[in-house]
């Protein structure tokens, strides 16, 4: 699953995604294949959800940081 920085926010490093994933800021899903595809989400949802390799795209939409994978 792909996830956006939420309310206009940007990153630009893995580590700053990483401090605000962590503490449980809002990203928006952006995958089309996903019934949440548009809608905010943060850590704490995402782990309720099995098997998601979740990945945040920053810095202008040109990197993407490999958050986590879940496996339950």
């Amino acid at each position: 699953m792909t996830l956006i920085p939420a309310y206009g926010r940007d990153y630009t490093s893995k580590k700053a995604v990483m401090v605000d994933w962590d503490a449980g800021r809002d990203f928006y899903v952006s995958d089309f294949f996903s019934p949440y595809d548009g809608k905010p989400t943060n850590k704490h949802d995402i782990e309720r959800m099995p098997n998601q390799q979740i990945l945040i795209r920053y810095k202008k939409m040109a990197q993407i940081a490999e958050v986590v994978k879940l496996t339950r």
